[in-house]
């Protein structure tokens, strides 16, 4: 059995210090680096692409809302032409600095509340399904699986990977906890590491409340922010290569 294992990264800002990163490029397969809106900066981009490289770990755009003073975890209002805008933008970003280091990049995931934007708002889904897939049509979608970024990755006809997380709860809806919600995230590596098992094992999401949303599922993110993202990613890795899963890069499942 192959997994993916993927965290964001490159978000070095006010909010979170970057402290993690080097430690998880040493331990993960691939890398959602943010693209300087919503955290990071041209310099950490580069610094981040050249140690994935050094690692061999795949590389991606993670664009976010241009919004540093809320990590892009607020939710903005655009039109279909300023979302285009700020998607290519990040992409271009990210692309030129990947380009120069000879390591380009292999995939997009939205961050924060772009991505929760998106699952649920087809339109938003469809917008950023599009603007990938012109910028460059081999890029995979990282999409939240049975939401509405999986159906619009289906009818772009873009190439796409299913999501889910070792470090938050979802709800019976098949989305994310919301993070102001007490029970939003995991903290313990174990309980982490275990319910990923599960998730995998049964194909399906298991939500909060104990129900189960089958789906595809091609890779596991742990959030580069989390305090715990280096022992979550040890214990998780532990884990699951205990349980004869095999790591590879987003671009080789």
């Amino acid at each position: 059995m192959e997994i993916n294992l993927n965290c964001d990264l490159g978000e070095k800002s006010t909010h979170y210090s970057g402290i993690n990163d080097l430690k998880l490029l040493k331990l993960i397969d691939t890398a959602n680096i943010a693209c300087s809106y919503h955290a990071g900066s041209v310099l950490t981009i580069g610094k981040t692409i050249i140690n994935a490289k050094k690692n061999q770990v795949s590389i991606g755009a993670h664009p976010g809302f241009n919004d540093k003073k809320n990590f892009g975890r607020k939710k903005i209002n655009l039109t279909k032409n300023e979302l285009k805008n700020l998607i290519r933008e990040q992409l271009e970003i990210i692309n030129e600095i990947s380009l120069l280091n000879n390591w380009p990049i292999s995939h997009v995931k939205p961050h924060g509340a772009l991505n929760n934007m998106a699952c649920e708002d087809i339109e938003i889904s469809l917008i950023i399904s599009k603007t990938i897939k012109e910028f460059d049509r081999d890029l995979i979608f990282i999409v939240s699986p049975t939401t509405q970024m999986e159906v619009a990755a289906k009818k772009v006809q873009i190439k796409y990977a299913c999501e889910i997380f070792a470090d938050r709860n979802y709800q019976d809806n098949g989305q994310l906890v919301p993070r102001n919600n007490k029970n939003a995230l995991i903290l313990d590596p174990i309980i982490g590491s275990k319910n990923i098992l599960k998730m995998l094992n049964e194909s399906s999401i298991i939500t909060y409340s104990g129900k189960k949303i089958k789906c595809d599922i091609d890779t596991v993110c742990i959030h580069g922010d989390n305090k715990n993202a280096q022992m979550l990613a040890e214990e998780l890795i532990k884990i699951l290569s205990a349980n004869d899963y095999n790591f590879l890069n987003l671009n080789k499942l």
